[in-house]
């Protein structure tokens, strides 16, 4: 199976994600992601965030498949996703000495 990135649309207040997903046995399928643009704005996610966050979410959702149950072809990314997402790909720097102590009172 190839998961191919299709390129995004901003609809409403959202961006939407494109992908095609060829697996050669089946017929080719086209999936979207839907991301709030709220997500961008509050500065949770940045613009270059989004096509791996939803590809992420594409990947989970097919690796789930079963033959009874198929992804579904309209998919949303919430919040909690988000949070893990930034946690996995920006964590917290160390820091030690003063830094340590000051940003540990800011927390």
């Amino acid at each position: 199976m190839y998961i191919q990135y299709a390129g995004f649309s901003i609809v409403a207040s959202s961006r939407v994600y494109n992908f095609d997903v060829i697996d050669p046995p089946a017929a080719s399928r086209e999936f979207t992601v839907k991301v709030l643009s709220e997500a961008f704005r509050a500065g949770s996610l940045s613009y270059q965030d989004g096509p791996g966050i939803c590809f992420a979410h594409l990947q989970r959702e097919l690796d789930g498949e079963t033959p009874d149950s198929h992804a579904e072809a309209h998919l949303r990314i919430g919040e909690q996703e988000i949070r893990e997402y930034r946690t996995l790909h920006y964590p917290r720097k160390k820091t030690y000495g003063r830094d340590a102590i000051r940003n540990e009172n800011l927390s």
